[in-house]
């Protein structure tokens, strides 16, 4: 995505009126005033943290998302990681499909009184919560935006990070990438969880700190992790995407 936006700077960008990205893609201050007649900034999907919105604003660029345009596929993607990590379906799968027969090591875990941390309450964290529940898990979650009285209308029950990371079987993040996010789980958080939670990440690669995570996945301090996003993909590649209690897609 850099080379290709390197790209649109070395062509006429003032031929162009609008320009429309994905998450992966970086729209930096060199791209928005290498284009005179640059008017929007599309970004399709929820957060705008990939776009330098004051270098826009600067410029009299809008900058547009559409935040409810991936929320139900987000939050069914986070639901699936969940039940494949309960069950270790994709590594049974797999086994089968080398001619093994080992009921006993996956025999996985229910899902039926859990306790799920829900991190950011937003339109998907809602989604994922109200779907869990159906399952009987108890959902918790933290978000420093939302009234606690609201994310009770639909069942979440708010605690501080502090109170989170003890409580729960699985954790799932709902934020946008930001500094105050940026390694939301690392070492120190992941030490005070209990042993073996198991984490998903269907929102920005860098919530979770990709090396800790690593180091948690080896010590068995957390027990698996769903991942729909990372840092770099080519590290991805042979760290945490790798690991066999990793359960992950492009």
């Amino acid at each position: 995505m850099v080379r290709i936006l390197r790209h649109f700077v070395s062509l006429s960008p003032q031929d162009y009126d609008g320009l429309i990205v994905r998450s992966a893609t970086k729209v930096s201050a060199e791209v928005l005033t290498a284009g005179s007649r640059l008017k929007v900034v599309g970004r399709a999907g929820t957060g705008v943290d990939n776009v330098d919105v004051d270098a826009a604003t600067k410029n009299g660029i809008i900058v547009m998302n559409t935040p409810t345009g991936n929320s139900i596929s987000a939050a069914e993607l986070t639901c699936g990681f969940i039940l494949s990590l309960s069950r270790q379906i994709p590594q049974a799968a797999a086994s089968m499909k080398d001619g093994k027969w080992d009921r006993k090591k996956y025999m996985g875990s229910e899902l039926h009184g859990k306790t799920l941390g829900i991190l950011g309450l937003g339109r998907i964290g809602k989604e994922v919560a109200t779907r869990m529940q159906s399952f009987q898990m108890k959902t918790i979650g933290y978000d420093p935006i939302i009234p606690p009285e609201v994310t009770a209308q639909f069942g979440v029950q708010q605690f501080s990070l502090e109170e989170i990371w003890p409580q729960c079987d699985y954790i799932t993040v709902h934020t946008p990438l930001l500094p105050s996010t940026t390694g939301l789980l690392n070492d120190a958080s992941f030490a005070k969880c209990k042993r073996g939670v198991q984490v998903i990440n269907c929102a920005r690669g860098g919530i979770i700190d990709e090396a800790a995570l690593l180091r948690a996945l080896e010590s068995g301090q957390c027990g698996g992790a769903g991942l729909d996003v990372f840092t770099e993909v080519r590290k991805c590649l042979g760290g945490d995407a790798a690991n066999p209690r990793t359960t992950s897609d492009p």
